[in-house]
């Protein structure tokens, strides 16, 4: 080896360690980690999902409860709980979610569409996994697929198979951030209607906005192409906020309104839950 090929090799030995450490110190944060990162990791309270999978090794146990007044029947109550979601962190950057079937109450008062009635039962099991497939110091995009299994009952349940496939970005910057979810689904109807299939594109904007490391305001529009079988699009708006009691726990509020068709059958609603990180 002649002596300029010897001084090229001892430099780039040299400059290895400080090449390395640069590297290190470029090497972007994960998301949703720290001390408040149970506040962006949480699925809940928005209809959207978060882009932070589960670190792995850890589980994520998301609940709540939410009353509200059915869209077309004055009067009427529409409430569901416990609005379970449970998560597991797998290794490589991803999750499994299952979100066993919700218990749903509506009472509808009469009308002209017919008498008062109380109908009330469990929804399907939805089981699904997300993966996110890159970050840097304020992006990441992740991917989900989702299954639901023909479950529950004729009421509320799924006549047959269904499923989602969703892509999502965030963005953050300091206190403010905002996240895009498109979908598509493919599901049934529950069997006492019919049991029909219908597909539907699905877009979600979320804003997020943290007034302190604690407590973080939200705002959600959501939309569906068909917001059931034969029915157009349907879109609705929500809004609240979440805190944290720790950076294990956190307890959310919410207030849901609708701005056209009659996607989730509800007018308006109020919910509550909470997140834990175990």
């Amino acid at each position: 080896m002649n002596k300029s090929k010897r001084l090229m090799v001892l430099a780039i030995v040299a400059a290895a360690p400080a090449c390395w450490s640069v590297a290190r110190a470029g090497t972007p944060t994960p998301p949703c980690s720290g001390s408040s990162g149970l506040l962006g990791l949480l699925d809940r309270p928005t209809v959207g999902d978060s882009s932070c999978v589960v670190p792995e090794g850890m589980t994520v146990i998301e609940a709540g409860a939410t009353a509200g007044n059915v869209y077309g029947s004055p009067g009427g109550q529409i409430d569901t709980l416990p609005n379970l979601e449970l998560r597991w962190g797998l290794p490589g950057n991803s999750e499994f979610v299952w979100l066993p079937p919700n218990y749903q109450y509506q009472s509808l008062n009469a009308g002209a569409q017919g008498p008062a009635q109380t109908i009330h039962g469990f929804g399907p099991t939805t089981i699904g996994i997300k993966h996110s497939l890159g970050y840097t110091e304020h992006w990441q995009w992740t991917a989900e697929a989702l299954a639901t299994l023909p479950s529950g009952d004729t009421t509320f349940g799924s006549h047959g198979v269904g499923g989602a496939v969703n892509g999502i970005v965030s963005y953050g910057n300091g206190p403010f951030g905002v996240s895009l979810m498109v979908g598509v689904t493919s599901e049934t109807e529950p069997t006492a209607v019919g049991g029909q299939r219908f597909q539907s594109f699905n877009p979600d904007l979320v804003v997020t906005w943290a007034a302190t490391s604690r407590l973080q305001f939200y705002g959600e529009v959501y939309g569906q192409s068909h917001a059931g079988y034969g029915l157009g699009w349907g879109s609705d708006f929500d809004g609240g906020l979440q805190y944290l009691l720790n950076p294990d726990f956190e307890v959310d509020l919410e207030e849901g309104v609708r701005l056209q068709g009659q996607l989730g059958g509800f007018s308006n609603y109020t919910g509550v839950g909470l997140g834990l990180l175990l």
